[in-house]
């Protein structure tokens, strides 16, 4: 009955909150505070709209060479390939003139690509970097760059805004849904004829509760109702059952773990790039029951 008393006063947290607000508070660098809170039992949105990914082709850059502490393209669609060791960049000659057997001519633009400097060169073989395929993994950071993954929007019950929680109650997280937040995603990256498909999902989020202990939950959690088939339990899915063992005010936040998982196709390498996006900190305030005697 305490427990249902309690949460009933203080209420549950779900519409967008930003850094702004009086009870949040965000990490160094970071625009977007990711805690909400609204009226009880009203769960949230994704907020921001989901963004399945999708880049193709074309998206991010390409692999980089140096040259004269200049970053570079290693491959240009007109110039060719880029040779580090002469600056130049190496293309075979089309129409290719008669040549002696073994050799063919190539088209060879120096100074690292600038236009101006270019030439018809006699070569036995390829030039060093002429040719080599697109690195699998740098598609695949390509790929991901092109899509967003969200830090986790997070809310608690009870809330220090509705009112303190007591000592040694349950805690109730969660987080909004959506594939920005939790996946999946799933984008591409193309060069040369090699197409690399990544999807992102997220396989935890880990909250931080303020007081030393972390909880792990598999997904964003069950948002808080005071008339939900929940009401006055511990959290079926994502909670601090054992509740704080002192009184204060507690910052909690919480980091999703993403994996990427791109492949190129069948036979082809394929790997994970590991991701994590952290929220913002809301404030829990506790309080301990005073029992009045007479």
């Amino acid at each position: 009955m305490g427990l249902t008393l309690l949460l009933a006063l203080t209420g549950a947290p779900a519409s967008a909150a930003g850094p702004g607000d009086p009870g949040a508070e965000c990490p160094p660098g970071q625009t977007d505070c990711n805690v909400w809170d609204d009226d009880p039992g009203v769960p949230g949105g994704p907020g921001g709209g989901e963004d399945t990914g999708g880049g193709g082709a074309g998206g991010g850059a390409a692999a980089k060479c140096q040259w004269n502490g200049r970053v570079i393209p290693c491959y240009d669609g007109i110039l060719g390939w880029f040779n580090s060791g002469d600056g130049c960049y190496y293309k075979l000659a089309e129409p290719q003139p008669t040549a002696p057997e073994g050799q063919q001519w190539y088209v060879q633009t120096c100074n690292g690509g600038d236009l101006g400097s270019q030439n018809v060169v006699l070569r036995d073989g390829p030039p060093p970097g002429y040719g080599a395929p697109p690195d699998p993994e740098e598609l695949a950071r390509r790929a991901l760059a092109s899509i967003s993954l969200l830090p986790p929007r997070v809310a608690v019950a009870p809330r220090r805004s509705k009112g303190p929680g007591l000592v040694g109650l349950p805690v109730w997280m969660w987080a909004s849904g959506g594939a920005s937040y939790f996946g999946p995603l799933t984008a591409s990256a193309s060069d040369r004829g090699l197409t690399v498909r990544i999807t992102a999902t997220v396989d935890r989020i880990v909250w931080t509760m303020g007081d030393g202990s972390r909880v792990t939950c598999a997904g964003p959690g069950t948002p808080y109702a005071t008339d939900g088939p929940h009401a006055g339990r511990p959290s079926p899915d994502c909670g601090y059952d054992q509740g704080y063992r002192r009184a204060g005010t507690y910052q909690v936040s919480a980091t999703t773990y993403w994996n990427v998982h791109w492949a190129a196709g069948d036979g082809t390498p394929n790997g994970d790039i590991a991701q994590q996006r952290t929220s913002g900190t809301v404030p829990v305030q506790i309080v301990e029951l005073q029992v009045v005697t007479r």
